[in-house]
């Protein structure tokens, strides 16, 4: 049977400390988090390895160090307002619910946000609420935020999110498919949004922001 919280502490020890991640909270939330409980039954064992983890056909848990060097580029902290996109099942929005933020777990499949919303609710996590709608939309509604994170790779920019950002908020997603891809931050400055890349980084892609097919006359 497998030791889960010393899987956490190897996978906090092995991969987010190697991996320049220095947020002491942030590396506390990790180590509370009990990620198993958001993988599928047959993939529990295997929650804590540096690998992706499918959730089902169209949807995956980021691997644990890219998922924590995202949420420390976005400098999430308590208090802040963030929009989880490609919640998936949940698992970023309870780090993020452990390290005092109040989250939005967006997903655009009724079942797998329902699915969100019963783990979430499950491990007792009160300031996260999820929502089923279109990801590229966002959800202006509970906006707007002081970031957001997509949880997967983007093709093209996400204009619509960028609306929803609060002055200064800061945007985090993987940009470009395959080896190409960078994560980039996007900041809000005086109503203007401006991008810098981060490092390299690779994320199933997302096809709600797919590029539209060119037409080859």
């Amino acid at each position: 049977m497998t030791d889960f919280a010393n899987a956490r502490r190897m996978m906090v020890d092995g991969q987010i400390r190697t991996s320049d991640v220095i947020d002491r909270d942030l590396i506390a939330a990790m180590l509370s988090v009990p990620r198993e409980r958001f993988a599928p039954p047959a993939q529990a064992s295997v929650a804590y390895l540096d690998r992706d983890i499918a959730i089902d056909r169209e949807r995956a848990m980021l691997k644990p160090m890219l998922v924590a060097r995202m949420i420390q580029a976005a400098g999430i902290g308590a208090g802040d307002h963030v929009l989880d996109v490609a919640a998936a099942s949940g698992y970023t929005s309870a780090v993020l619910a452990q390290l005092g933020a109040t989250v939005v777990a967006l997903e655009d499949d009724a079942a797998r946000a329902g699915r969100c919303g019963e783990i979430l609710a499950g491990l007792g996590v009160g300031n996260a609420k999820t929502v089923c709608g279109p990801l590229a939309a966002g959800w202006p509604a509970l906006g707007p935020y002081d970031a957001i994170l997509i949880e997967g790779a983007c093709e093209v920019e996400p204009h619509d999110l960028f609306a929803q950002l609060k002055e200064g908020g800061r945007l985090v997603g993987i940009f470009g498919t395959g080896p190409a891809g960078k994560a980039m931050i996007y900041r809000k400055d005086r109503g203007e949004v401006g991008a810098r890349p981060l490092f390299d980084a690779a994320a199933p892609a997302l096809p709600a922001f797919a590029r539209a097919p060119s037409f080859v006359f």
